[in-house]
């Protein structure tokens, strides 16, 4: 599985975004597709996360609310829309694919995409 996620920027306080990050390869039902985010001098963290079967998605609760996972089986791709952006919300965003359930653990994802940079500007 290779993954290619795009659509990073700067955008103001309370602007948005959509991430996309396209799949290629055997992506199976019952795989969970991840976005993460890291931010300089800090751990990656778990941002929200959708069973490719679209069944089930998790978000971190500081975006809930705000951000909306959603993906397009046809294109394999997963998207992440994020609107009302905060400052806080800086960081290089990553997808990544674990084989079954969704998870907010990094370790457990196999597949990474090569990140994508968000920068939310005060």
């Amino acid at each position: 599985v290779q993954l290619q996620a795009s659509g990073g920027g700067l955008v103001q306080a309370g602007g948005s975004l959509r991430l996309s990050c396209a799949a290629s390869g055997r992506i199976f039902s019952s795989s969970v597709m991840g976005w993460f985010r890291q931010a300089p001098g800090k751990e990656r963290e778990f941002v929200a996360g959708i069973r490719w079967d679209g069944t089930i998605t998790n978000y971190e609760d500081s975006v809930k609310g705000r951000f909306t996972i959603s993906r397009d089986n046809a294109k394999n791709t997963v998207y992440l829309q994020m609107n009302s952006l905060k400052p806080e919300d800086t960081a290089v965003y990553y997808c990544a694919v674990r084989l079954f359930g969704v998870s907010s653990a990094a370790e457990t994802y196999r597949y990474w995409g090569q990140g994508t940079q968000v920068t939310v500007s005060s």
